[in-house]
């Protein structure tokens, strides 16, 4: 008889709906993850629960407003398009399920679904392709928070990243190169930022800011989230043929300035003001379409690069739910 297996994709949430009470509700879950903002516990409940939420629900739900759908949430969307597309490719060998750490459908459902029918085997997939503490890190430390209590355990594999396997290259890359990057002035590769402080954390013995993880992958970085998403750049510029002239590695959705660098908005400004027309930009830190790729990315970065001299900024669609992704996932699994 064969083993009951599941596979559980994983990305990392959002509200149910583009309202205030549903982003507030999403972001004090989020937020208030210890690996997300980590200072000390006093210091985070009061930023969290009394400064950011506070001041950012209104702005953040207009965004989702802009972001959302007919059907919904698109990060929803690719994810339970993404299982159900898994589950025809793998004939019954495992039961696929697709869950958010924040928000709904919870990782805590699934994991109690997977306790109660005694599935013998289980690969958790994250959808990050670098591991972060804040991403990966937090999926990790919940998983095993929750299955530590549990009589019957059972076979655990989990995919903490992802970012330089052969068939995530060959999948981003297929994507790229749809948008034809050499008739491009230039292209960009945007990843999410991360505080210096937690890069720092990796390898304390060096600092994230002066380091030369963009110039090479060091021994000691195979989980340094800078050097990872600098090895990324690179094997896809090499997959796409791309001359080091032509392209460049920014960071996003940053807080404050201590955070990774160069900035992405600074990033296309400069080019813009240099004299690029068309850019394009790419965000291989994320293999689904949302807020930061959409609305961030696709529509405020736009308005930026042509606010300052720009012609054409165009947005590489992510992963989302292909079927060459698709494929992607059944190979390294």
């Amino acid at each position: 008889m064969n083993k009951k297996k599941a596979l559980v994709l994983i990305n990392l949430g959002t509200p149910d709906k583009p309202r205030k009470k549903e982003v507030r509700r999403y972001l004090t879950e989020f937020l208030n993850d210890r690996r997300v903002i980590d200072i000390p516990w006093l210091a985070q409940k009061l930023l969290v629960n009394l400064i950011i939420i506070p001041f950012r629900v209104g702005n953040s739900t207009k965004l989702y407003e802009r972001l959302w759908t007919e059907d919904g949430s698109p990060l929803l969307i690719y994810l339970n398009n993404l299982a159900a597309k898994m589950q025809l490719r793998l004939d019954g060998q495992y039961e696929v399920f697709g869950a958010m750490r924040y928000g709904k459908p919870s990782l805590t459902g699934v994991l109690n679904r997977i306790k109660k029918e005694q599935f013998e085997e289980v690969i958790f997939f994250p959808l990050f392709p670098q591991y972060a503490s804040s991403t990966s890190g937090s999926i990790v430390e919940k998983v095993l928070r929750e299955m530590k209590s549990w009589e019957a355990i059972p076979s655990v594999k989990m995919i903490n990243q992802f970012h330089n396997h052969p068939d995530f290259i060959h999948a981003f890359a297929k994507n790229i190169s749809a948008y034809e990057p050499g008739q491009y002035d230039h292209v960009v590769f945007s990843y999410h930022g991360l505080p210096y402080r937690q890069i720092n954390k990796i390898h304390p013995q060096k600092d994230g800011e002066s380091c030369e993880c963009d110039q090479e992958m060091p021994a000691d970085g195979t989980l340094c989230y800078k050097a990872t998403c600098y090895e990324t750049t690179r094997l896809l510029a090499q997959k796409l043929d791309l001359p080091k002239s032509k392209y460049s590695v920014g960071f996003q959705s940053r807080l404050s300035k201590n955070w990774l660098s160069p900035f992405t908005d600074e990033l296309i400004t400069d080019l813009a003001k240099k004299g690029a027309k068309k850019v394009l930009i790419t965000a291989p830190s994320f293999v689904a379409d949302c807020l930061e790729t959409i609305v961030e990315l696709e529509y405020e970065y736009k308005e930026l690069f042509l606010e300052n001299g720009g012609k054409q900024l165009t947005l590489v669609k992510s992963l989302n739910d292909s079927d060459h992704w698709a494929e992607a996932i059944e190979k390294m699994i």
